[in-house]
């Protein structure tokens, strides 16, 4: 995934502090593609999700569509705090079904939304489903 972005060092704070991503490329000021460019990996091995950001003009409206990482239900404060440190807008949560799990909802300064989802697919599909009388 890639996000448009107005300042670099900003978004590489908040991905490499709240989402524990490791710079693996910086573009400098050679550009391959459309503008400078840092690559990312998010979580390890052959699962890493690759997130990349460009230098651009960022400042999206704000909307629901966003992007979710999966966390541990254990880590929600404490990521809470770390949001919170960056001066992130941290959005009220969305109302919940027993079992969904829970979520935070954050923007960066460029407007795109993420959440950090404690829960699984599997657990919220089991959640949604009928119950059997």
């Amino acid at each position: 995934m890639t996000f448009i972005v107005r300042d670099l060092d900003r978004m590489e704070r908040m991905l490499t502090t709240v989402l524990g991503a490791v710079r693996v490329y910086d573009s400098g000021s050679r550009t391959f593609s459309l503008s400078e460019e840092r690559f990312f990996l998010v979580g390890e091995g052959s699962t890493a999700t690759w997130v990349a950001i460009m230098l651009g003009d960022g400042g999206l409206p704000r909307s629901y569509n966003h992007v979710a990482f999966q966390v541990e239900r254990a880590d929600l404060p404490g990521l809470r705090a770390t949001i919170a440190e960056l001066g992130l807008d941290i959005r009220p949560p969305r109302s919940r079904v027993d079992g969904e799990g829970d979520s935070i909802y954050f923007h960066d300064d460029d407007g795109h939304l993420f959440e950090l989802h404690a829960g699984s697919l599997r657990e919220r599909l089991s959640a949604y489903a009928p119950s059997e009388s």
